[in-house]
């Protein structure tokens, strides 16, 4: 599903992209922050959803209401503004949109809103393999499986002026799928102005501010198709989940006893898996479309795309260059390699695996300045 958001505020924008994906499987998002700019992408291609913000730099988003209109009158427009008079709403109905969402943003009523839209227009009977179903959703927005509770989010939400972004970093940092999304929206265009990358969850909610941080999460909780019900996916699912944690925890404890901060070594043990659980989650989606798979399948899919997804995944969501190395170290290791950081998630991830008396392991400890038998410090 093609989706064109046309909102100038950027951390919004992120927001709408985080509930469009998950309403949808194939959710292809462009974001515009200019009614120029929506118009130029206008001319270049349609789109199955609309969702446009009325007051903007340039003009009214009701220009591109018409515009959209003027060649279609079926697809669905939803408008989002900060005008919640009646005089406001009845202008908007005018012009034919399928609703009007004020702000600040209900995520909740967005998502059901949005999801019966996109139910109401959505019907894809063509079939394909499961190859071509991977290759298709490879430039997709593909958002993580999460067992994020959104009751527990509504809390947090409800006493959102008592927390800080260090409470909720130590909260969520073990959400793989939560820590993966907020790094990508605080690495965002706004956020490098300066030049300098986002790095660690902390720094992420920071970025953003608590209230968007949860209303993100509350997103996330809300994408019911990114729960996986196939026993096997789920089972797999927990595995390559329970890899990454154990990664990070290894990373994070070498780092405090090499008295490096842990936080950017237990972000990339975190992110680990990104290309796995992105797999699992698009074949999820391939089975709820009708399709079926035997295990031979799953396990040929995952050997087949986990890394294509991770690669695609790591510079979709504009990680830093100096954390997608750290993941990557995490998988391989040049036997000349001297940067003590990748070093140590190599090290981390030789542990996890079982391997921490193995040649390579004992190798790498040592060049990192431990002691075979020197247990790594407990924070």
């Amino acid at each position: 599903m093609r989706t064109l958001i046309l909102e100038d505020d950027e951390l919004v924008g992120e927001l709408l992209e985080t509930v469009v994906a998950g309403i949808n499987r194939g959710a292809n998002v462009s974001l515009a922050r200019s009614l120029r700019e929506a118009k130029s992408l206008l001319q270049q291609s349609r789109y199955d959803l609309y969702l446009i913000d009325w007051q903007l730099p340039d003009g009214s988003g009701l220009e591109l209401v018409k515009q959209v209109r003027a060649s279609d009158s079926e697809v669905p427009i939803v408008m989002v503004s900060g005008r919640s008079d009646r005089e406001s709403v009845l202008q908007a109905a005018h012009h034919g949109i399928n609703g009007y969402i004020t702000k600040p943003l209900n995520i909740e009523l967005l998502h059901q809103r949005l999801s019966n839209l996109v139910s109401a227009g959505a019907a894809e009977t063509e079939t394909v393999s499961v190859r071509e179903f991977l290759a298709a959703s490879l430039n997709d927005v593909v958002q993580l499986p999460t067992d994020i509770d959104p009751g527990e989010v509504l809390g947090l939400i409800g006493r959102q002026q008592e927390l800080s972004a260090a409470q909720l970093a130590e909260r969520w940092r073990e959400e793989v799928a939560l820590a993966a999304r907020l790094l990508d929206v605080a690495n965002s265009s706004s956020f490098r102005r300066t030049g300098k990358p986002v790095e660690s969850l902390r720094d992420a909610i920071s970025a953003m501010g608590v209230a968007m941080a949860l209303n993100q999460a509350l997103a996330l909780s809300l994408d019911v198709a990114s729960k996986l019900d196939n026993p096997a996916l789920k089972e797999l699912a927990q595995k390559h989940h329970d890899t990454a944690l154990q990664v990070a925890r290894e990373a994070q404890r070498i780092a405090i006893s090499i008295n490096r901060p842990p936080a950017p070594f237990q972000e990339a043990g975190l992110l680990s898996r990104l290309g796995e659980m992105a797999v699992l989650r698009v074949l999820s989606q391939f089975m709820a479309h009708g399709g079926s798979l035997d295990q031979t399948e799953i396990d040929h899919s995952m050997d087949d795309w986990s890394q294509k997804y991770g690669n695609r995944l790591k510079v979709q969501w504009k990680l830093p260059l100096s954390l997608r190395e750290l993941i990557g170290a995490v998988h391989f290791l040049p036997k000349d390699s001297t940067r003590e950081d990748r070093l140590v998630m190599r090290a981390a991830a030789l542990i996890a695996a079982g391997q921490q008396n193995g040649e390579e392991c004992q190798r790498l400890l040592r060049r990192i300045g431990l002691e075979i038998d020197q247990p790594a410090k407990e924070q």
